[in-house]
Formats: structure tokens, C-alpha cells, sequence
């Protein structure tokens, strides 16, 4: 995971006087890269022993390598060209082209910086746990039940028995009724949704495999979960995180779907083609020219 965006994650789980540490070396990291431990323990309200417990707490052993990592990470964005734009408001007198760049740029932003920090062991092993399942129960609230209920049509479409659910009591009745070797995934930017949480924490009391999707890697959702998936988030005007976060927790969800798709490759190439032949009369057939043969709808 990427310094910045771990940094960006986990702030709100830490002390209070890391957090501040954390909130200036987010608010500009160019410039946080450039200064002493004596700067950023002025310019932070700390002291430098707070400094070093920030360091070791990010699993640096000290100052100097957290500073040659915070320097890289934003020559190679300043490189990328990721700030055009980033974090700029949306005025109510601003042009689409400008709401256009605010609100792309910053999808892509998120989505390298998602695509970064994804742990490829984990997706792994919740591939592996979703192929083998017997049941998979997806669950979250809000915009999260959109990207549950999207996760939830793709691996059906391969064979998977799967269920989504955004009403918590259909989510604990479900989750009560799962067993060893199913699973279930729980889908919260904050991680600190009350609902997510107890059927995750449900679901496992039954031997099911948990897994959390979420922006915050410290949050009382992870600690729920056997396994973690974190996505990247960040706000624009008129998008607070949990919008914003959706493009990332699609991608976490595509990369485990290709990966389940990959292991059960026979048994998924019949369901897609039994698929394509069930609805095949239902769309137009597409035009075609006298010398062209004739082929199925698609």
C-alpha cells in the first residue's frame, strides 16, 4: 500500500497526537518531505519523540527513510501528472469541462492509487475461499449495497449461489445460516458501519470466511474480518468519500471476480454460454449486408 494513501486510510484510527503528524504531512507532502523532525514536530504541535512513534507505527525505523518515501511518492505523482485538478472545489458557476477534469482525474487518482495498495495474496485466498463456497452472502448500505448488488449478479452469472442484501435483519437471518467454507463480504468505506459489522460478526460466529472491503485497514470492520480488501477514497465537492469510493471498491470486486472467473474456468465458460443462450431472443439481431453471412445475436 502506498504511504500517502495508507496514511490517508488509517488517520482517523490514530492517537491523537499521531494524527496530527498525519494531517500535515497530508495537507502538503511535497513540503513535508523537505522538512527536519524538528519542523514537523513545530509545525505539527508535537515533539520529535511523537515523530518517531508516527514512524515505527508506519513500520519505518525512523525519520530519514520516512521522508526518502514521502519524497518519492510525490516526485513520481508530480511525474504522472495526478494533480491537475485533485482536490480543486466544484464552484456552482463552474463549467463541465471543469466539473469533467475535477471529477476524472480524480477517479483515475483513485483507482491507481487502489490498484496500488491491493494485497494480490489476499484476493488469492478470497478467490479461492469463493470458488470453493457453498453460499456467498454480500452485504452493505447506501452506496455500498449498489456495488454488493453488482459483485452479486457477476458471480452468479459464473454458477456461484450468491446473495445480496442492504436490510440488515434479511442480512443477519442469512448470515445465521451460513456454515464452514461459505462466505462472507461485508462492504463499508468507513468500516464502521454498525450493520456491516454485526453481520460480518455474525457470519463468522458460524464458521464462515469474512471478508471486509473498506477504505480505513484499522477499522472495527477489518478487526471483524478473516480477510481485508482495502480500497482508496477521496472526496470532491458535491462527493464525499463514501461516493467517491465506489469506482475503487468496483475495481477491488472486478479483480476478485476475473480471479474466482479464472479458477473455475470450465465450470464458468458453460455458465456464460448457457447465459448468452437464455436471453438470445430477447435482443434485436444486428443489421447486416447482403454478402455477409448470417450470425447470431450477441
Amino acid at each position: 500500500m502506498e504511504l500517502l494513501s495508507r496514511i490517508r486510510a488509517e488517520q482517523g484510527e490514530l492517537p491523537e497526537a499521531l494524527r496530527k503528524v498525519a494531517e500535515v504531512i497530508l495537507e502538503d507532502p511535497a513540503e513535508a518531505a523537505r522538512m527536519t523532525i524538528v519542523d514537523l514536530a513545530e509545525r505539527s504541535g508535537t515533539s520529535t519523540a511523537t515523530i518517531t512513534r508516527f514512524c515505527r507505527a508506519l513500520g519505518f525505523s525512523g525519520y530519514a527513510e520516512l521522508r526518502v518515501t514521502i519524497a518519492t511518492e510525490t516526485g513520481r505523482a508530480a511525474r504522472q501528472q495526478w494533480a491537475t485538478d485533485i482536490g480543486q472545489e466544484i464552484r456552482p458557476d463552474d463549467g463541465l469541462d471543469k466539473v469533467l477534469g475535477v471529477v476524472s482525474n480524480s477517479d483515475i487518482r483513485l483507482i491507481q492509487e487502489t490498484a496500488a495498495q491491493l494485497d494480490l495474496g489476499t484476493v488469492e485466498k478470497v478467490a479461492q475461499a469463493i470458488s470453493r463456497a457453498r453460499r456467498v452472502l454480500l452485504f452493505g448500505v447506501a452506496s455500498s449495497a449498489a456495488v454488493a448488488g453488482e459483485m452479486e449478479y457477476r458471480l452468479q452469472r459464473m454458477g456461484v449461489p450468491t446473495w445480496s442484501r442492504s436490510d440488515a435483519h434479511s442480512a443477519l437471518t442469512d448470515a445465521a445460516l451460513l456454515d464452514d467454507g461459505d462466505v462472507a463480504i461485508g462492504i463499508s468505506h468507513s468500516g464502521r458501519t454498525r450493520e456491516v459489522i454485526e453481520v460480518l460478526a455474525e457470519a463468522g460466529s458460524h464458521g464462515a470466511i469474512t471478508v471486509a472491503v473498506t477504505s480505513h485497514p484499522r477499522s472495527p470492520l477489518a478487526e471483524v474480518a478473516e480477510l481485508v480488501l482495502t480500497s482508496a477514497a477521496r472526496e470532491t465537492t458535491f462527493r464525499a468519500d463514501g461516493f467517491a469510493a465506489i469506482h475503487s471498491q468496483l475495481l477491488v470486486l472486478d479483480v476478485v471476480y476475473v480471479a474466482v472467473a479464472q479458477r473455475t474456468y470450465e465450470r464458468t465458460k458453460e455458465a456464460f454460454d448457457l447465459t448468452v443462450r437464455a436471453v438470445t431472443g430477447h435482443r434485436y439481431e444486428l443489421p447486416r449486408t447482403p454478402e455477409e453471412p448470417d450470425r447470431p445475436a450477441r
